[in-house]
Order: C-alpha cells, then sequence, then structure tokens
C-alpha cells in the first residue's frame, strides 16, 4: 500500500452508455440524458435523475465506482428522492430506488397543479414553482421536472435561480412542495372564514 497512489477523479456518465445494466429491455430506446422515461414500479413512477462515475486511479489501473439519484412516487400526492453507490450502474440506482421509497411522503396538490406559487431552497439550489391553468404541462427541466412527473403534477412552471447541480434542484423542489398548503388551511391560520363561491 505504501507505493500505491490514488488519485481521485469524477467525471459524468451518459445515461445512454449504462442502458444496458441500469433499464428494464423496454426503456432500451434512450438515447441521451433528457429522454429519461418514468418506469413503472409497484403501481408508482421512478425516474433517474443523474448516474456519476467516479474513477480511482491505482498502482494496477482505474477502478470505477457508480452514483445515482433516483427519485419515486405514486403520481398521486407521494414523492421522494433517495442517493446510492456502488461498483455496478444497476447496484447503484437498486439502492437509490430502495432509498427513496423510504423517504417518500404526501404533498399537497390541487387538481393537476399546485395551489399556489412556492420556493423552495436547498444548498446553492433555489427553484420557483407557479400554478398552471389545465394544459400547460410541466414546464420545467432536469431533476426539478423528474420531482413533479413524480409527484403527479401535471400543469406547472418552474424556474431553478440557483445552482444546477442535480441533488440540489430535486432537494429544493421537495422542499418547495413540501411547503404548499390548501387554501382553507391558510384561512384558519388567519383566523379567517371560508366562503362558498356562488355560480354568476
Amino acid at each position: 500500500m505504501a507505493d500505491e497512489t490514488v488519485i481521485l477523479e469524477t467525471e459524468p456518465v451518459e445515461i445512454a452508455a449504462v442502458v444496458e445494466t441500469a433499464a428494464p429491455a423496454a426503456q432500451s430506446g434512450w438515447r441521451g440524458r433528457d429522454d429519461r422515461d418514468a418506469r413503472a414500479a409497484d403501481g408508482g413512477v421512478e425516474k433517474v435523475v443523474h448516474i456519476n462515475r467516479c474513477a480511482k486511479v491505482v498502482k494496477g489501473g482505474r477502478r470505477f465506482s457508480f452514483s445515482a439519484l433516483v427519485v419515486s412516487g405514486d403520481a398521486k400526492g407521494k414523492v421522494g428522492c433517495g442517493f446510492g453507490k456502488a461498483n455496478e450502474v444497476s447496484d447503484a440506482i437498486k439502492k437509490a430506488t430502495e432509498a427513496s421509497r423510504k423517504n417518500m411522503y404526501s404533498v399537497c396538490l390541487k387538481d393537476s397543479t399546485i395551489p399556489h406559487e412556492v420556493t423552495g431552497a436547498h444548498g446553492g439550489g433555489f427553484i420557483m414553482l407557479k400554478p398552471a391553468t389545465p394544459g400547460t404541462g410541466i414546464i420545467a427541466g432536469g431533476g426539478a421536472r423528474a420531482v413533479l412527473e413524480a409527484a403527479g403534477v401535471k400543469d406547472v412552471i418552474g424556474k431553478s435561480l440557483g445552482s444546477s447541480n442535480h441533488a440540489n434542484v430535486v432537494k429544493a423542489t421537495l422542499a418547495a412542495l413540501s411547503a404548499l398548503r390548501p387554501a382553507d388551511e391558510i384561512l384558519r391560520a388567519r383566523g379567517k372564514q371560508i366562503k362558498e363561491r356562488k355560480a354568476l
């Protein structure tokens, strides 16, 4: 061990390079990082947000290890994220998926969108979410889109205003969703009464 030189190098891995081990045969058509489709699992949704490869250079050559960031949800208001590391891509994804299922929690939704505008932050990541009318779709990219799809949001406008680090964006989005409150809860906190809307 005394004459071994250890150098750590981290570099992103294209999803296309690890599809054969990471995804089932039905998903073998992935062409790039933004072509990630949700995988159904036990009535829920799983999305691989990012895979990173770490190369450890030792006397005999390079030893590779992988880390995976996965978002899971039931598309009905429950969502969570998980991180896993292993020497194989499939094992890393499996660990991350198990962790994301354990960390799932409920978020407040209103029909196909969110009840009000909200912001969330984690580390250097900062994201703003706004409700949108039906048919708008999810106007967000990267990790934020994965989280919103897994949670079951269909119409929303999102903008990332901070770091582009995948883990921070995902956790900032989760923080924003966890801060959502229904209108009646906000009115009760303000001491207001809920009035029924009458048709004009």
